[in-house]
């Protein structure tokens, strides 16, 4: 079989078929253009009236097995739509076109012209009159196992396959079943959004300053503006920005970047979705955020239910309100006493068996007793309300208890997928609040959020009462999906060099 010879000498035999191609007068790259009348599926669907008119059929794809018998020749091309199978005989194409593949591979770009018929086996199969090379292959594709005399295809390798996610498409029908789902997440999603008045809009990805998230940038040097430029992390600042500017209801769905770990819920580059709506509180962006993932559940699962990781999860709203101490208390057994300075803060993380020496908030320590303690039990749609306002330098405080916050962040399948605020617009609060995200930048925390004074001189202008959300759209469609990283549903992500 192919595969079990050295990949160095299949590049030389595919690279010597290649030239002979060439010593016929054929370049197998010249081809510009092929006139395709119907998809490998279209074949399959309307078999019975092709074959009953004897309509001459057009399909081209990629070869993916090939069984050469005498005078006669089976294959597969497949498509974006699926495959189908190619019969190739030598009264029918003529002698020269039959000697022709002695030097086609799997792998290879193949266009037909045909009738359908169906074998005697059953199979629906297109008869060829002609052939033409599209493109040829010069490595091939990995054999997974065989079977008989068949060759299966596929790509085990886990590193390879986000490395070469090229033939991961190509050999693994599931990964791109999984790919092609997140990409429907994206578009049902602009479909929901558009559909209720919202407008997609484009904010900077470079910027002076990278606030709106707890995060380390990216930074970079712009050559003309003799400045450092920092990759945004976040898409509030600028959208609030233009919520001042009267565009009441905006969306961005775009890439953020934050450099920090790899882990299979974090990418240093990830898509990021944030939608703000102007005279509307938290309450209305609950309801928003409840029917956008039931919207896109059941527009990708084919219902409101899906499996994730052995689980069951039903996002029909409405969804359970859980206050974030009442669930740390029951959790975790600390209260907001325990809490009242950073010292005693460390020491409920340090009960918990959490490292402590590179803590340097309070708000950051309840996070991560959240994340340890709560977080895993929060398997169906939730939404954790009531954060501290150390946790929220974004969001206005809750009535009567100036201590939290109007913030929620809803989480499905044990997963934080969603963040919300009621937005705040005083701009003298935001001022103190950036001031003592300073004063803990200062302390040595390198997430806290910069002083952005063009920001604070914008909310000086007046913004309405605002709600905004934010849903990671990667971690959204690899729960939908079921894959256990965000890698899955990341075409092409990040990686370690290769040695």
């Amino acid at each position: 079989m192919e595969q079990q010879q050295p990949l160095d000498d299949l590049f030389a035999q595919r690279l010597a078929k290649l030239q002979a191609l060439r010593d016929r007068g054929i370049d197998p790259y010249a081809p510009e253009r092929f006139d395709r009348t119907h998809l490998a599926t279209e074949i399959l669907a309307q078999f019975d009236a092709l074959s009953e008119s004897g309509e001459t059929v057009a399909v081209c794809g990629r070869i993916v097995s090939l069984r050469v018998m005498g005078k006669a020749s089976f294959l597969h091309l497949e498509d974006v739509s699926g495959r189908v199978q190619v019969y190739l005989k030598l009264d029918a194409i003529g002698a020269e076109q039959f000697a022709l593949l002695e030097y086609i591979d799997i792998g290879d770009f193949l266009g037909v012209t045909g009738t359908v018929f169906r074998t005697r086996t059953g199979e629906i199969t297109v008869q060829a009159a002609r052939f033409e090379i599209l493109a040829k292959a010069l490595r091939p594709l990995p054999i997974g196992k065989q079977k008989g005399d068949e060759q299966w295809y596929g790509l085990q390798d886990v590193e390879q396959r986000y490395r070469q996610r090229y033939l991961d498409l190509v050999v693994n029908p599931w990964s791109r079943a999984t790919l092609l789902k997140r990409i429907q997440v994206t578009r049902e999603i602009r479909r929901f959004l558009e559909d209720r008045g919202f407008l997609e809009v484009e904010t900077p990805v470079l910027q002076p300053l990278a606030g709106g998230a707890a995060a380390r940038p990216f930074i970079t040097f712009h050559n003309a503006l003799d400045t450092h430029l920092h990759l945004r992390i976040s898409l509030e600042l600028y959208l609030k920005r233009l919520v001042v500017g009267n565009l009441e209801k905006v969306f961005e769905m775009s890439k953020v970047f934050r450099n920090e770990g790899i882990s299979p819920r974090h990418n240093p580059e990830y898509t990021l979705l944030e939608v703000y709506q102007a005279y509307t509180d938290l309450d209305g962006i609950m309801e928003l955020t409840e029917q956008l993932v039931y919207h896109v559940v059941c527009a990708v699962a084919g219902g409101p239910t899906f499996t994730y990781a052995g689980h069951q999860i039903d996002v029909t709203p409405p969804w359970p309100r859980v206050p974030m101490m009442a669930r740390l208390e029951e959790c975790a057994g600390v209260t907001r006493a325990d809490f009242a300075t950073l010292e005693s803060a460390r020491e409920a993380g340090r009960r918990l068996g959490l490292p402590m020496e590179e803590e340097h908030s309070i708000g950051g320590i309840i996070d991560k007793i959240f994340e340890k303690a709560c977080e895993p039990g929060l398997i169906q749609p939730t939404f954790v309300v009531d954060h501290p306002l150390e946790l929220s330098p974004l969001a206005k405080k809750k009535p009567g208890d100036p201590w939290l916050t109007r913030r929620f962040e809803a989480f499905l399948g044990a997963q934080e997928v969603a963040n919300a605020f009621s937005e705040l617009n005083d701009p003298l609060d935001q001022r103190e609040r950036f001031e003592a995200q300073q004063a803990m930048a200062r302390a040595g925390d390198q997430e806290a959020h910069p002083y952005d004074e063009d920001f604070l001189r914008a909310l000086e202008h007046g913004m309405p009462p605002t709600g905004g959300l934010g849903i990671g759209v990667d971690r959204l469609a690899a729960l939908i999906t079921d894959v256990p990283s965000l890698r899955d549903v990341i075409l092409f992500p990040q990686l370690r060099p290769e040695k």
